[in-house]
């Protein structure tokens, strides 16, 4: 309710996830991965904007094929490239920064597929591919978008299963 909305020198960045298992352990553990192209990708924005203007990274999560995006998170770190944290649900991973999620609740597509992308062929933002990066006034729009959105549902409604689940991979 807090988030200033107010936002400048900014950027935004699409978040695809395999699994809602890693949505919850990237809540947990207040972290995250992509693929190595992706990380290099993040890594760079995210010294460039320390350099420059020091303003803050923000990303737009989804998990594949859900229908929704389910919350957004600021990177906090570069990416530890070297590191493997073995949280994830596929070993495959390597590489890890740090997240801070200030909104996790699941937003329909239909909530913001009128929201096309200028430097995606102007496909609609829930056709991005990870780590896409959103043009800054597009992803105000969406942020914006999210602020208000009414959740009936987020990723905390299932908290415990995933956790049990974590546990039953251990």
């Amino acid at each position: 309710r807090e988030f200033n909305l107010t936002l400048t020198a900014c950027r935004f960045f699409i978040i695809k996830s395999y699994s809602e298992d890693d949505i919850f352990r990237s809540i947990k553990y207040s972290s995250w991965t992509s693929t190595e192209h992706g990380n290099r990708r993040l890594n760079e924005c995210y010294r460039e904007m320390q350099r420059t203007t020091r303003g803050p990274m923000y990303l737009l999560y989804s998990v594949n094929s859900s229908g929704h995006f389910c919350g957004v998170a600021q990177m906090m770190s570069e990416v530890d490239l070297t590191v493997e944290t073995g949280i994830w649900v596929q070993d495959k991973w390597k590489g890890r920064f740090d997240v801070r999620w200030i909104y996790v609740k699941d937003v329909p597509n239909n909530s913001l597929r009128h929201i096309r992308l200028e430097n995606n062929e102007n496909k609609p933002v829930t056709n991005s591919r990870d780590t896409q990066e959103v043009p800054q006034d597009k992803g105000k729009q969406i942020l914006k978008i999210i602020h208000n959105y009414k959740a009936q549902t987020s990723i905390f409604d299932d908290f415990s299963h995933y956790e049990k689940r974590q546990e039953e991979d251990a």
